[in-house]
C-alpha cells in the first residue's frame, strides 16, 4: 500500500507528488495523458521560462522532475475510486491502494452537443450511476459512452434495471457489453418536464433516464461517486485542500478559482503539505 496516490500529472498533481516525495512518503502518481495542457501551444506567463513553451513540454518536464526525485509514475486510466479502510483506485491495468488520495485531473465540463442536453440535465440526464441509479430502478435507461468508463457505469446500473441500451453517439464501441448497442449519431433529447426520448439520425427511442459516461471520468466524477461535495462543477475543499471525505484531497482546476498553471502548482504544494501531516497522523 502507498501512503498517497496522486491522480493527474499536470502542474497540481506533479507539484504535489514532488513535495510528498521530498517528505519521504511512498507516492504513486497515476496519469492517463497530458490533459488539457496538451492542446496549449503557447505558455508565456509562467515564471522562469524565457522562451515560449507548449503545454505538453511543460507536463513532460514536470513528470521527468518527479521521476528524478523518486516518484513512481504509472500511465493508466483511473476508472473508479472506493474508500473503505483505505482508498482503492481501480484503473484499466489494475488496482492500487493508499491511505490518502489527491484528485488533480483538471476540470472538464460534460457536454453532449445536441439539442435538449442542457434543458434536461438534472431532469432525467445524470452523470453518476452510483448517485442516481436507484432512482430509476426497473426503468428504461440509456447510457451514452463507448469506452471503459461507460462499462463501469453500466456495471452499476445493472443492479437497478435490465432494460439498458448503450448509445455510442456515432463512435466505435471500444469495449464489450451484453446490452443492446446503438451506434447512431444522437441529434436531440426530447421530453416534457423530464427526459422521454433520444432522437438519432435514424429514429426515436423512448427512455426514462440518460446517464452520460463519455470519454474518461473527471475529478468531479470521482468526487461524486465517493461522496465528496461539489458545487458548480468544482470540488469543495477546506483550507487544507481536503474534501468532506476524510483522506480525499483535491487541487488545481478541479476546485475552481484562477484557472492558471501558477495557481495549480501552488495548490499542489499546499495540498501536499496538508497530506503529509494527515498521513503521518495516521501512523501515530
Amino acid at each position: 500500500m502507498h501512503d498517497v496516490i496522486v491522480i493527474g500529472g499536470g502542474p497540481a498533481g506533479a507539484s504535489a507528488a514532488i513535495y510528498l516525495q521530498r517528505s519521504k512518503l511512498d507516492v504513486l502518481l497515476i496519469m492517463k495523458d497530458y490533459g488539457t495542457l496538451e492542446k496549449t501551444q503557447h505558455i508565456d506567463n509562467y515564471w522562469a521560462f524565457e522562451d515560449t513553451m507548449d503545454g505538453k513540454e511543460l507536463v513532460e518536464q514536470g513528470i521527468a522532475q518527479a521521476k528524478r526525485l523518486g516518484v513512481l509514475v504509472k500511465q493508466e486510466e483511473v476508472l473508479n475510486i472506493e474508500n473503505f479502510n483505505d482508498f482503492s483506485v481501480k484503473t484499466n491495468k489494475g488496482e492500487h491502494h493508499a491511505k490518502a488520495v489527491l484528485l488533480a485531473t483538471g476540470q472538464t465540463k460534460p457536454n453532449l452537443r445536441v439539442k435538449g442536453f442542457r434543458e434536461y440535465t438534472g431532469k432525467g440526464i445524470s452523470f453518476c450511476a452510483i448517485c442516481d441509479g436507484f432512482i430509476y430502478r426497473n426503468k428504461k435507461i440509456a447510457v451514452i459512452g463507448n469506452r471503459a468508463f461507460m462499462s463501469e457505469e453500466l456495471e452499476t446500473l445493472q443492479n437497478f434495471t435490465d432494460d439498458i441500451t448503450v448509445f455510442t453517439n456515432g463512435l466505435d464501441l471500444e469495449v464489450e457489453v451484453d446490452q443492446p448497442v446503438n451506434t447512431e449519431k444522437i441529434t436531440e433529447i426530447k421530453g416534457n418536464d423530464v427526459v422521454e426520448k433520444i432522437v438519432t439520425e435514424n429514429g426515436e427511442y423512448k427512455v426514462d433516464a440518460i446517464f452520460i459516461a463519455m470519454g474518461t471520468p473527471s475529478a468531479n466524477d470521482f468526487a461524486l461517486r465517493i461522496g465528496a461535495f461539489t458545487k458548480n462543477n468544482n470540488i469543495l475543499v477546506d483550507d487544507n485542500f481536503m474534501t468532506n471525505v476524510d483522506g480525499l484531497f483535491a487541487a488545481g482546476d478541479c476546485i475552481g478559482g484562477l484557472l492558471q498553471i501558477v495557481k495549480a502548482a501552488s495548490d499542489g504544494a499546499h495540498a501536499a503539505i496538508a497530506m503529509n501531516k494527515y498521513v503521518r497522523s495516521l501512523k501515530k
